[in-house]
């Protein structure tokens, strides 16, 4: 068998427990974490016998003098080594700044645990993008009303019909979507929209929070109620009264908490750990997650915030929409500062409708704004989206039109929902296996994976499209 090579990361930064934090995170995903107190170090480090192995680089901390300083140091090492800068601040300005500097992405203090680990997966591998820039592009789409969110395909229309009709009552919602969708947008655009619009506004990330102390967090803790607790602590819930609480990511809570959140939402009654009493409390809940509950979920919490559930679709199956997104995105980032207005032409448009957009909507506000960064003149091209296409070919997927397809055959597919790519991007037909392949993931996709339809729609039986499922190592729950 053969011996997986090292991956190497480079983490500069001058304070030791913060390099330890890194370094204990960064090891789950099997990095090993070279560390260095300062440049001098760093260069050394990469010039030394196993300089070659380090894959990818983070700065702890960004200064606008040394910071330019020591990203040109590091790539006259390595000239395409990935740089991750690390900020204590969120600031648009300190983006722009450290990406025109050279930094590859900008992460914004405190970090959570897998937006750091899916940064550097991004970053070390360029045939992955779903990760860049995230906090960055997520401040390009501040609080939006419902009738202002981007997006006439069918699905995403009935999404914002549900959402409206919740916005109106106080019942806890559901909202479902993959990472990136915009199920934050949409959580804060039911708040704006509701009776609570000038009451509080709190997210709760349930994945980022160790399981001994998401209780603390959402709850509040009394004094002395376990070692360490010095003083008393309000929770998130007691904190949201009279407005709304987001609750991401809710199915990755413990089940502990499950039941304790349950009973709060029955009785409107929170109680502390360690308090003898509760407080009453108004607030409303709105969760998200990333695929259905699992079935060890709690029932009971289900049922209570699954009654409302709002479905928001991968960008993949609403391509149509993106020439609105891009331009609605367009306009966010000529609001900030240090950047211009640009247009997009025609050849740009159709390179990211025909891209598949792993990250959906918050992948493709990175890089749009990376691609803004570097841009001389007053309009996007083509040109402008190298790692797309880069990408694009990685995938199997058509970044160009065969030559053999006419104008309005083409024109026909960009308007309408993805296609099936016929060639490879040197101009020769694809198997009949991949193409199959590629019907069958559209055909699940299509009809949100319900699995009779499918085989309907395709004229198999349903053993014979679990069959073709195996051997064409198709999940369906990608």
């Amino acid at each position: 068998m053969r011996e997986e090579p090292t991956r190497s990361l480079l983490l500069l930064d001058s304070n030791a427990d913060e390099r330890r934090l890194i370094s204990a995170i960064a090891a789950r995903a099997g990095w090993s974490v070279v560390g260095a107190a300062d440049g001098e170090q760093a260069i050394a480090l990469l010039q030394g016998p196993h300089g070659r192995d380090v894959q990818a680089a983070i700065l702890g901390s960004w200064d606008a003098e040394q910071g330019p300083q020591l990203i040109d140091a590091l790539r006259e090492q390595r000239a395409n080594l990935p740089v991750i800068v690390l900020s204590q601040s969120d600031a648009v300005s300190i983006a722009v700044e450290a990406m025109r500097a050279g930094a590859s992405d900008f992460l914004v203090r405190p970090v959570a645990p897998e937006r750091l680990l899916e940064a550097l997966a991004a970053n070390a591998d360029r045939r992955r993008g779903t990760g860049e820039l995230a906090p960055v592009s997520e401040k390009l789409a501040p609080a939006l009303e419902l009738e202002q969110l981007v997006g006439a395909a069918p699905e995403f229309r009935a999404a914002l019909a549900v959402a409206a009709k919740s916005a109106r009552n106080r019942l806890p919602v559901l909202i479902l979507g993959e990472p990136g969708t915009g199920k934050e947008t949409m959580a804060r655009a039911i708040h704006a929209a509701s009776l609570r619009a000038k009451g509080p506004l709190l997210t709760l990330d349930c994945k980022a929070i160790a399981a001994n102390i998401i209780d603390s967090e959402l709850f509040g803790h009394d004094k002395g109620a376990f070692p360490g607790a010095f003083a008393a602590k309000t929770g998130k819930l007691v904190q949201a009264d009279g407005g709304t609480l987001i609750l991401d990511e809710i199915a990755t809570l413990p089940p502990e908490t499950q039941e304790r959140l349950d009973r709060m939402l029955a009785t409107g009654e929170v109680r502390p750990v360690g308090l003898n009493g509760s407080y009453s409390i108004d607030v409303r809940v709105i969760a998200t997650t990333d695929r259905p509950l699992p079935e060890d979920f709690n029932e009971g919490l289900a049922e209570r915030i699954g009654g409302t559930t709002v479905v928001l679709s991968p960008l993949r199956d609403r391509s149509g929409d993106i020439p609105a997104l891009v331009r609605h995105l367009l306009s966010r980032v000529a609001e900030q500062a240090g950047l211009k207005p640009l247009s997009i032409g025609d050849d740009a448009l159709s390179l990211l409708m025909r891209y598949g957009w792993p990250g959906n909507v918050r992948q493709l506000a990175g890089v749009l704004f990376r691609a803004a960064l570097q841009c001389e003149g007053s309009s996007l091209t083509a040109d402008d989206f190298p790692h797309i296409a880069v990408q694009s070919r990685f995938t199997g997927r058509r970044t160009d039109f065969a030559p053999t397809l006419s104008k309005a055959r083409s024109d026909e597919m960009i308007a309408g929902a993805p296609g099936v790519t016929l060639y490879t991007a040197d101009g020769h037909l694809r198997s009949i296996e991949e193409i199959e392949s590629d019907i069958i993931r559209l055909a699940i996709g299509h009809y949100r994976g319900r699995m009779s339809e499918v085989a309907r729609r395709l004229g198999i039986g349903r053993s014979t499209l679990y069959r073709k499922l195996g051997g064409l190592g198709i999940d369906t729950a990608a």
